[in-house]
C-alpha cells in the first residue's frame, strides 16, 4: 500500500501578457497555488490550485487555498493509503466545509500520482479519451475594440483561436453591446462569439444586455446576472434564444442538480476547481448530459498543472458542445512546465505520458515563488 508521506505548497506569481480585464477588476499578475504530494514509495505528484482575480471574483483567494491545505488538509492525510483517491476525498470533504478550490488542488496531485505509479494518463482513471484535442477559446478582455478585434485577426491568422470570449460588465450596457458589435462585424462567420458578464447586469440590464447580444449574433452569454438570483437567471433562459450559460452560480453537483431539475441555464461552464475536483466534476458532467445541457470547459486561469488536469477530464466527454476556454497558460508572460502544453490548429492537445504527463520546470517555479530567498550579493575590492 503507498501511503501520502507529506503535501507541501507554494505560492507562485506568474506576470500576464496584458491586462485582462474583469467586471470586478482587471489583472496583471495570477498568483496560483503549485501542491505536490510525497508518497511512501518515493513518487510524487502534481496539483494546482487558483481564483480569478482574488477575492473579488470568490470565496478563496490564494493565501486561503495555501492555509486550507497546510493547516487542514495535509496533516489529516498524512499516513493515508494514496491508492484510494475516493475514500482520501471523502476524508477532506468531511472535514473541509467549502474551499472547493483548495480541495481540488489536492485531488489532482492524488490522481497524478495514481496514474504514475499505475503507467496510465489520468484520463485513463476517469474511462479513457475520447478526443485528444479540443477547441480551445481565447479571451478578448482588453476592454479596447480596436486592439481586441486586432487581437482576434492575429489569433485566427495563426490558426490558435477560433472561438473568442469578450469580458463586458463594467461599463452601461449600450455600451458593451456596441463594444462587441464592433468585434462580432469585424470576425464576421470566420469565429463564434460568446460574451462573460461575471454577475455584472441587475435583471433589466441583463433583459437589454440580452437582447442586444442576440440580435448581433453572439451565441451565448455566461452569468449575466447574480449567482444567486437562480429564479431570474432561468427566466432568461426561457425568455431568450441566445444560450445562457452558469459559471458562479455553479458550485459543484448539488447546485448542477438544481439548474438542471428547473432548466435554469441551457449551459455549465464545468470548472474543476469549482467543482471541488476531478471527481465532483465529473459529477456535474454526468448531470449536463442526463440533463441534455451544453458543456463548456471553463478555466481558472490556471497555468499548465490545472489545466492538464482539466484536460484529462474533458478528453473523456464525448460531447463538449461549446468546446473549453483552456487557455490559461498562454495568458502568462512565462512558462512553468518542463514541456508547455501545445497549442495549434485552433486546439489545445492533451499531453502525453503517466499521470497528468506534464512536469515543472523548477528553476522558473523559483524564480517566481513569492517566498523565494533572493541571492546575496557580494562585491570584491581589490587590496
Amino acid at each position: 500500500m503507498t501511503k501520502i508521506d507529506s503535501i507541501t505548497t507554494r505560492i507562485i506569481d506568474l506576470p500576464t501578457i496584458r491586462g485582462h480585464v474583469l467586471s470586478m477588476t482587471t489583472m496583471v499578475v495570477q498568483s496560483i497555488v503549485l501542491v505536490q504530494v510525497r508518497f511512501s514509495d518515493g513518487s510524487t505528484g502534481l496539483g494546482e490550485g487558483t481564483s480569478i482575480g482574488g477575492l473579488s471574483y470568490g470565496a478563496e483567494s490564494p493565501e486561503s487555498i495555501k492555509a486550507a491545505i497546510d493547516t487542514y488538509i495535509a496533516p489529516l492525510l498524512e499516513g493515508c493509503n494514496a491508492d484510494n483517491i475516493n475514500h482520501v476525498r471523502t476524508l477532506i470533504e468531511k472535514a473541509v466545509r467549502g474551499n472547493p478550490i483548495a480541495r481540488c488542488a489536492v485531488e489532482i496531485a492524488l490522481w497524478d500520482g495514481l496514474g504514475k505509479r499505475l503507467g496510465v494518463p489520468v484520463a485513463a482513471l476517469f474511462g479513457g479519451t475520447v478526443h485528444e484535442a479540443m477547441d480551445v477559446a481565447w479571451t478578448l478582455a482588453s476592454g479596447n475594440s480596436d486592439h481586441d478585434i486586432a487581437e482576434a485577426e492575429d489569433m485566427l491568422a495563426r490558426r490558435r483561436h477560433r472561438q473568442f470570449k469578450l469580458k463586458i460588465g463594467k461599463r452601461a450596457v449600450r455600451e458593451d453591446i456596441a463594444h462587441v458589435a464592433r468585434i462580432c462585424a469585424a470576425v464576421g462567420d470566420r469565429a463564434m462569439i460568446t460574451v462573460d458578464v461575471n454577475q455584472a447586469w441587475d435583471l433589466h440590464d441583463a433583459r437589454w444586455g440580452l437582447a442586444g447580444l442576440q440580435e448581433i449574433g453572439v451565441a451565448m452569454v455566461e452569468q449575466p446576472i447574480d449567482a444567486r438570483m437562480r429564479d431570474r437567471l432561468k427566466a432568461l433562459t426561457d425568455g431568450y434564444e441566445i444560450a445562457v450559460m452558469a459559471d458562479e452560480a455553479l458550485q459543484g453537483p448539488v447546485d448542477a442538480l438544481q439548474l438542471a431539475c428547473n432548466r435554469g441555464a441551457d449551459a455549465f461552464a464545468v470548472k474543476i476547481a469549482q467543482s471541488g475536483g476531478l471527481k465532483r466534476g465529473a459529477d456535474v458532467i454526468a448531470i449536463a448530459e442526463a440533463a441534455g445541457l451544453g458543456i463548456y470547459g471553463g478555466t481558472m486561469l490556471e497555468a499548465g498543472i490545472g489545466t492538464a488536469a482539466a484536460l484529462h477530464l474533458f478528453s473523456t466527454v464525448e460531447k463538449m458542445r461549446w468546446g473549453t476556454e483552456l487557455f490559461g497558460p498562454l495568458l502568462f508572460k512565462d512558462e512553468i512546465l518542463a514541456t508547455p502544453l501545445r497549442y495549434a490548429d485552433f486546439q489545445v492537445h492533451l499531453p502525453e505520458g503517466p499521470g497528468l504527463g506534464v512536469a515543472l520546470d523548477e528553476d522558473k517555479v523559483a524564480h517566481f515563488c513569492r517566498d523565494r530567498v533572493k541571492p546575496v550579493r557580494l562585491s570584491v575590492t581589490n587590496g
